[in-house]
């Protein structure tokens, strides 16, 4: 068994085997309340099913939701991105040990596959990097182990056939399924699959299935929620059984509550119903739902090497010594109950193949299979054998090229497995078993059985199998220990061996009883037969008297000698071939009368004609009989092959003369007649089969060629189909992974393409020229305004920068881009073009995402507004600075900082200090700390701010370049919004005028 096999029985195989437990077996705490885990399987097409899905779906419905794709393992998925446009709820991509909450979106992250346990994820690299991978079969599957009826699978649009097993198994564990409608779905092949194999509950459009998965979480929800009676559920549990037992003629009152119970309740929760009774009411008005009831009852696990530990374990240690106790020329008899689809018997078939080769036995020891199920129509479909390419993930390469043919997209048991496999309806329960079996498999009965009717079935397996048989009960066994008369071989999956009784005991068996619907037109108490029956004309009964009267023996057989009817007595020459029963005329011939019988037969169906032969003779208890032989091939209509009539005679024997003894009558027959007879014959029986040998040799000649020809072109097309099938699954594969990038991609270049609207609708509103140029300074991309100072139009893109006209008179713009492209270092300039307009060109280098450097992009603003601005504000500050200078007082401009700005001529003059050592200090500061004045500090840090001029203000000082003075300040704040507060400060030499006043 391959390592791939050992993983995909179970989703958790490393923890050992685990007992498989109906839904409401696993409870949650009373106080928390499940929630729905949605699973959403999507391929090609599906990323617009997706969206109009989540577009549609409500955020408060409680369920989370799981999304899982075919997506390139090599691409970053873009899926979470698009989902969260279209849905409030937040929309993530899983992370390994991320707990799973409602009213939330989970991404399936590219190459990986997806498992979930107990609400958190897990993930792991898929098995095959390219070709056939089924990741959504793989979570469907875990979510069906690990959620049970809590879960519901939604498969939309899609190439191939991934989900149909994965929702099989999820179906079987009560959960429920959705598809999108195959008209709706750009690619139906994936939701067509689903519909075909039945499985499908509701079946509608994308934008329709939100609310029916609404309906059914409140149902869910309500049923649960809902008190009911106990024996108000067992009246109307015991109606429903009736119904389906008046209808099918099976009894289900014998499988486990819990499963019956399951079923029904889940069958309610899709129709909405939300009591029992009512239920009831609509089963009884809908007879349909009756079949589909006991068609989902028993349903159970059904894929290939189920559980494949056990089978592991059954292999090595309840095999070898089965198959190496069985005699020369023997055949070991199987019994699998309950096979459902027929997986679990193939699986037997190709375990009991492999074992019986790997000991050496393949000529000595042969295998027969019966395999049984309670539904018809799961009998059919397991014998014909045909299964998806799923089943890939269950069976290793090696056994599907061994046992299976390769269809279009199917595979098909080999002929040789089926021709020993034997498909039959049957119920265990109520049906007689098979007997003298060397192995009993009933691990899938065991999953729908309640566990008292399974101790009542062991005396029966007792009774079935030979003593050193094998019993696979499996881990759903509930009994601890071994039944009576059995040996444990493997207590973990109850592998058990039968041993022999006590000699004379007798086993206690209850024959099983059948509850079968009484024929139509036959009610109880009726009669079998009817007294209105017509009764026999006179004409057919003159016509019976004379043919058994006159008409002499004979058989109607076909061209094979096989007896179709029977006229006359014809056991004189014809009786019974000890063994196994057959009705072929050959077997049956009498003594003397084979030969003779099988040369007419053939040379009538031959020759088309009638063939006599007489005189025959025969021996009939020890005497001698002679007949007339006649066969005579009867026409039938076209199509239909011929039948031959074969008719006895008896001939009369010649009387003897009289006075001749009576005992010499043998000796009057020549003997040179009977020898002429006798060599009559054997001439043409020399002739006959001289001329078989020669038709065998020419067609054995003939044979051998054609053999030789078709082993040949056998050979050519099993190794071109075997290319043709690994290419088609390889790009299927790739045709689904690359639909899903392109449905992404377009996703992103519509995007792309609104973002470049909204983009160039902003650089039309802005007016800002712009120039894009590549590497090459040719032009990639330009606006309409950059047209006035570039002689561009829309066909010069591509075309080199040096061969349009540039407008500029100051600045030359291809050897400034060239220097940017080298330092990739931005360069700012103000250019003046040649109708005096002033723009500010900026030149940068274009940088992809990348951070690569693929050419420069410039900018120019016009700027022309602010530059006459600035001649008209130089103009004023110059007529403003002449008039300060041309003042003969001394004035001086400071900042709020009380620091100098300017002063005029007469300042420097006055007070004997530069300009350089004056502007930009601080007043105080200035010609040794001259204007140190505390009056005139008052009267700037504190009188001043508290008005907004103040005039002639004295202040008298040494002042160490003049003398002591007194002077006459007047202030002024200056306040401006378009730049800083200043103080102008006019000062005026008051001394002269103030010796006058001190002297008088």
């Amino acid at each position: 068994m391959t390592e791939k096999e050992a993983k995909l029985g179970e989703p958790d195989p490393e923890d050992g085997p685990k007992k498989a437990v109906a839904p409401e077996e696993v409870t949650a705490p009373p106080e928390e309340r499940p929630f729905i885990i949605t699973g959403i399987g999507a391929s090609a097409g599906g990323l617009d099913a997706l969206e109009v899905f989540f577009k549609h779906t409500p955020p408060d419905l409680g369920a989370g939701y799981v999304v899982v794709t075919h997506m390139d393992p090599e691409h970053k998925s873009l899926l979470p991105e698009i989902l969260q446009r279209h849905t409030t709820m937040p929309v993530m991509q899983i992370e390994q040990g991320m707990q799973i909450r409602p009213d939330s979106v989970y991404v399936i992250p590219p190459n990986t596959d997806l498992g979930i346990s107990g609400g958190t994820f897990s993930l792991e690299k898929p098995s095959r990097q390219r070709g056939m991978r089924l990741p959504i079969d793989h979570f469907f599957r875990w979510l069906a182990q690990d959620q049970d009826s809590k879960a519901v699978g939604i498969l939309l649009s899609g190439m191939g056939h991934d989900g149909v097993l994965g929702l099989r198994a999820l179906k079987e564990r009560l959960g429920t399924v959705l598809v999108q409608d195959p008209v709706t779905a750009e690619f139906p092949s994936m939701p067509r699959s689903v519909i075909v194999s039945g499985l499908a509950d509701h079946i509608a459009p994308a934008d329709k299935l939100p609310k029916l998965l609404g309906e059914y979480i409140a149902s869910y929800h309500g049923i649960r929620e809902a008190k009911r009676e106990g024996r108000e559920y067992g009246k109307a549990r015991s109606k429903i059984l009736a119904l389906i037992r008046s209808r099918t003629g099976e009894d289900y009152s014998m499988f486990k509550e819990s499963l019956v119970r399951g079923r029904i309740e889940r069958r309610m929760g899709l129709h909405r119903i939300g009591t029992i009774e009512e239920y009831m009411r609509y089963v009884q008005e809908h007879p349909r739902e009756i079949d589909i009831l006991a068609q989902e009852i028993p349903t159970g696990p059904n894929w290939f090497f189920r559980n494949a530990d056990a089978w592991g374990t059954f292999r090595k240690q309840a095999l070898p010594d089965l198959i190496r106790s069985k005699p020369d020329d023997s055949t070991l008899r199987v019994w699998v109950s309950g096979c459902a689809t027929g997986e679990q018997a193939y699986s037997m078939a190709i375990e009991l193949e492999e074992a019986i080769a790997s000991l050496g036995r393949t000529d000595e020891v042969r295998y027969q299979i019966f395999a049984t199920d309670i539904d018809r129509d799961r009998v059919v479909e397991a014998r014909d054998g045909t299964y998806i390419a799923n089943i890939e993930t269950d069976v290793s390469p090696e056994r599907l090229e061994r046992f299976f043919t390769k269809g279009d997209n199917t595979y098909q048991v080999r002929p040789e497995i089926r021709e020993k496999t034997v498909f039959a309806q049957h119920n265990i329960l109520t049906h007689p078993p098979f007997l003298h079996l060397d192995i009993l498999d009933v691990r899938s009965l065991l999953l729908y059985t309640s566990p008292d009717v399974v101790q009542k079935l062991i005396p029966l397996f007792l009774y079935a199998l030979n003593p050193g048989g094998i019993l696979f009960l499996g881990i759903d066994y509930a009994a601890p220990e071994p039944p009576e008369y059995f040996r444990s071989i493997d207590a973990a999956w109850k592998i058990y061996r039968r041993m022999p009784t006590p000699e004379g005991m007798d086993i206690r068996l209850e024959l099983p009883h059948a509850f079968t619907a009484p024929p139509a037109g036959l009610q109880a108490g009726e009669p079998g037969t009817r007294r209105g029956a017509a009764e026999p004309s006179v004409a057919a009964l003159a016509q019976e008297w004379l043919l058994e009267q006159y008409a002499p023996p004979a058989v109607i057989v076909d061209e094979n000698g096989d007896i179709l009817y029977f006229q006359g007595r014809t056991g004189k020459f014809l009786e019974p071939h000890p063994g196994k029963a057959t009705l072929n005329i050959f077997a049956m011939a009498r003594e003397g009368l084979h030969y003779p019988l099988t040369f007419a037969l053939k040379a009538a169906a031959q020759e088309k004609r009638v063939i006599v032969r007489e005189p025959v003779s025969i021996r009939i208890n020890g005497d001698e009989q002679v007949i007339r032989l006649t066969v005579r091939p009867i026409r039938r209509h076209e199509g239909a092959s011929d039948l031959l009539v074969v008719v006895f005679e008896p001939v009369q024997k010649p009387v003897p003369e009289h006075g001749q003894p009576t005992d010499n009558r043998r000796e009057e027959r020549p003997k040179e007649a009977r020898h002429s007879d006798i060599e009559g014959e054997l001439a043409e029986t020399r002739a006959r089969l001289q001329h078989t040998v020669e038709d065998m040799q020419a067609s054995q000649e003939e044979l051998k060629s054609m053999n030789e020809e078709l082993q040949s072109t056998n050979e050519e097309l099993k190794s071109t189909n075997e290319e043709l099938t690994s290419s088609k699954e390889e790009l299927q594969s790739l045709n689904e992974e690359l639909l899903t990038v392109n449905a992404e991609h377009q996703k992103k270049i519509e995007e792309l393409s609104q973002t470049n609207d909204d983009m160039r609708n902003l650089l039309q509103s802005t007016e800002i020229a712009m120039l894009f140029l590549d590497e090459d300074l040719r032009v990639r991309r330009f606006t309409e305004p950059v047209t006035r100072i570039v002689s561009l139009r829309a066909g010069d893109v591509g075309r080199p920068i040096t061969d349009l006209m540039i407008d500029i008179e100051n600045a030359d713009l291809v050897q400034d881009a060239r220097e940017v492209l080298d330092t990739l270092q931005m360069r700012t300039k103000q250019v003046r073009t040649r109708d005096g307009r002033w723009y500010e060109m900026r030149i940068v280098p274009y940088r992809t995402r990348e951070n690569r450097i693929e050419g420069v992009v410039v900018t120019f603003v016009d700027i022309t507004s602010i530059k006459d601005l600035e001649a008209s504000l130089r103009y004023t500050r110059t007529y403003a600075e002449n008039i300060i200078a041309t003042v003969r007082e001394p004035l001086v401009v400071l900042d709020a900082d009380l620091r100098i700005v300017s002063a005029n001529r007469s300042f420097y003059t006055m007070f004997r200090v530069a300009p350089e050592e004056t502007e930009g200090h601080l007043l105080y500061d200035i010609g040794n700390r001259q204007w140190d004045i505390p009056d005139l500090r008052r009267l700037l840090e504190e009188i001043l701010p508290g008005q907004t001029e103040l005039e002639d203000y004295e202040v008298e000082h040494d002042f160490p370049e003049i003398g002591r003075r007194t002077m006459q300040l007047n202030a002024r704040q200056i306040r401006s919004d378009a730049g800083p507060d200043l103080i102008l400060l006019a000062v005026e030499d008051v001394s002269e005028r103030q010796k006058p006043q001190d002297a008088g």
